[in-house]
């Protein structure tokens, strides 16, 4: 059991990952994004980037689930940027199962991605502020793979690397 919280930057496949690892593992798939308040999508989409006051409640909303997941023994994957360590700090208070996997690409990949977007709420403009905010997580803290690999490619070398696949 194992919960699996897919991180990084806007635009870097966490949704895309996420969905495919749940499928793989056979268990439920949680996408940050859809738990924002309106306050907090209303925001992002007027093109302001959120404060850490901001995310605190939509953290808060991530963990508890998290911990329901931990309770009943059962294994579930999140997308859920995790830009900083007390984000990260956040989401795992308490919880002894959770394995982070950080996609991580340069910005002119994900530019080039989040160009192609459409219908979805972050802009393409605000990805500087996200990579200005991310604090890379170092080994001992998550797995890190490239977000240019394909999925499959991704998928495999989570299953190799993670302590549960």
């Amino acid at each position: 059991m194992t919960i699996f919280i897919i991180m990084g930057v806007s635009g870097c496949g966490k949704t895309t990952i996420g969905q495919a690892l749940a499928d793989r593992l056979d268990c439920p798939f949680y996408d940050g994004d859809h738990f924002h308040p309106p306050q907090n999508v209303a925001k992002m989409a007027g093109g302001q980037p959120l404060t850490d006051e901001d995310r605190r409640p939509w953290l808060a909303r991530l963990h508890q689930m998290m911990a329901e997941h931990e309770a009943k023994g059962e294994t579930a994957v999140f997308a859920c940027s995790a830009l900083k360590k007390r984000y990260r700090d956040q989401l795992r208070d308490r919880l002894t199962a959770v394995q982070f996997i950080h996609l991580q690409g340069n910005f002119d990949l994900i530019w080039g991605r989040m160009q192609a977007r459409q219908g979805h709420y972050m802009k393409a403009p605000m990805l500087q502020s996200q990579f200005d905010a991310l604090e890379s997580p170092g080994p001992d803290e998550a797995i890190t793979i490239s977000a240019a690999e394909d999925v499959e490619t991704i998928l495999e070398l989570i299953q190799k690397q993670s302590k549960e696949c």
